[in-house]
């Protein structure tokens, strides 16, 4: 059961990220005209944040609550660190080194590898590292203004997508909040606090090495 979990919310994970690298990658041009993509993808080379999080199932039942920081940096790198509420450190490691993702479960003391071109096929992630157009596979469109902040929707045209909507909520030019329906209709709503915008990034942030001790499974890609 707890493994279940924790494949659960992996999954989940993979989906915010690919959606999350959408804005943060993906060159202003193919951004719908007039929305706040445009503004926000301005010359944007690297962005990190705080977030917690909270992730209903497709019932509206909570499923769990956790925390966590993400960082971005163009093209085609990501770090993605993630606990549960409460526990005392960062259970969960996802790091996209721009060839492959590594995923580090610190509770099992397993490390987890695959090309980043299998382990998100159909992800924003991918699409945005291979340089496509936005509009060649996400419908992406005005939301309106609710909660005082400007909405941009955008849905994956492929169905064998990881997530079916992703949903941007921009205050003053800026990513405040994510809201992800992945392919089970599960829920989650991100809360970004201590927003750095194109801030130096350490390189050995977006690259990894698996632990002394862990268990490897699968075989990362040469460089």
């Amino acid at each position: 059961m707890k493994t279940d979990r924790r494949r659960m919310l992996l999954a989940l994970g993979v989906a915010i990220l690919g959606a999350v690298w959408m804005v943060g990658a993906m060159p202003a041009r193919a951004a719908t005209p007039g929305t706040a993509l445009d503004a926000y993808l301005e010359g944007l080379k690297t962005w990190s944040a705080a977030f917690s999080q909270t992730v209903v199932d497709a019932r509206g039942k909570q499923v769990s609550t956790g925390r966590g920081r993400l960082l971005i940096v163009r093209p085609g790198r990501f770090r993605w660190e993630s606990a549960p509420e409460g526990a005392g450190e960062s259970a969960q490691l996802l790091v996209a080194d721009g060839r492959n993702l590594w995923f580090l479960d610190r509770d099992l003391e397993q490390v987890t590898v695959k090309p980043q071109s299998e382990a998100l096929p159909q992800s924003p992630a991918m699409l945005l590292a291979g340089g496509g157009e936005l509009r060649s596979a996400f419908q992406v469109q005005a939301d309106g203004r609710r909660e005082g902040l400007d909405w941009v929707v955008a849905r994956p045209l492929d169905p064998a997508s990881d997530f079916r909507e992703a949903r941007f909520g921009f205050a003053r030019n800026e990513l405040q909040r994510l809201v992800v329906v992945d392919k089970l209709g599960q829920r989650s709503t991100l809360l970004f606090t201590d927003v750095k915008r194109n801030a130096a990034v350490d390189a050995a942030l977006v690259t990894f090495t698996p632990p002394p001790g862990a268990d490897l499974i699968g075989k990362p890609l040469a460089p």
